[in-house]
């Protein structure tokens, strides 16, 4: 397991799986100026490593992440280090969508204020049994502003505005219900639902994946007949690779792909 940025993050691939972990338990993994710009980089990482098909992101201890560390970032400083201190969440969060391979949060335990934008940038949430959802900032005196863009483009407007003007907590199963999470496993479950999705993920074609990946977030916010001339153009620009002749030479053969990756 090579360590990033001091080990506040870790970086680990396995069977076509980048794992990267949020490293600081006993903050439960509050996301300091150092972990943030850590995890920018293992993201980079992951996504210029062809050796990881998928990415895998989870929290160490029994926390996935308590939001935003605001100690770190130093009360005391002048407001304009403040302002630019934040700048890895917006890289964080420009990342993920760009990644050219699908994601997967392993939602370990508590998923809080920031730490919920980091979930919700990901393409799928595992969530184990007992964790919980929140955007507590209202009750702190603040606003969950850095992560509103990402939750209104996955979650209903209706119940987005409970969480963020109430800041009550949800737990799994509602985070559910609500979209902000795909399911809820048991904990003596949830590593091997985590294995065995992120197993799924990486075994597919990576180009059509890339392709794939790139379309589902640039179509959007597209309007509806840009959308459909940018998405005709993507499947035409498919039928040119080599991998699609092979799934479906697969398919109807009775037998596993084997990808080329072009």
């Amino acid at each position: 397991m090579a360590p990033v940025a001091e080990e506040l993050v870790l970086y680990e691939v396995e069977g076509g799986v980048a794992t990267v972990t949020l490293n600081d338990p006993e903050k439960r993994n509050r996301l300091s100026v150092e972990m943030l710009a850590g995890l920018v980089d293992a993201v980079r990482r992951a996504r210029d490593d062809d050796a990881a098909r998928a990415l895998v992101l989870t929290g160490a201890g029994k926390a996935f992440c308590a939001g935003a560390d605001l100690g770190g970032f130093g009360s005391d400083a002048p407001p304009i280090e403040k302002h630019f201190g934040t700048d890895p969440f917006l890289e964080f969060f420009r990342l993920m969508p760009r990644l050219g391979k699908p994601s997967l949060c392993a939602a370990n335990g508590h998923v809080v204020a920031g730490g919920l934008g980091l979930a919700l940038s990901c393409d799928l949430v595992i969530a184990k049994q007992g964790a919980d959802f929140w955007t507590p900032e209202i009750n702190i005196g603040a606003f969950p502003y850095m992560i509103m863009s990402i939750i209104y483009r996955n979650v209903p407007r209706k119940v987005v505005n409970e969480m963020i003007l109430l800041g009550e907590r949800l737990s799994a199963e509602e985070a559910v219900r609500h979209g902000l999470a795909n399911k809820v496993v048991p904990e003596d479950e949830f590593d091997a639902a985590v294995t065995d999705w992120a197993g799924k993920l990486a075994s597919k074609s990576p180009v059509l994946m890339r392709l794939g990946h790139d379309a589902m977030y640039r179509q959007q916010d597209m309007a509806l007949d840009d959308a459909l001339e940018y998405l005709r153009s993507q499947l035409s620009l498919t039928f040119s690779t080599e991998d699609i002749v092979e799934g479906a030479q697969a398919f109807f053969e009775k037998r596993e792909p084997k990808w080329k990756g072009r």
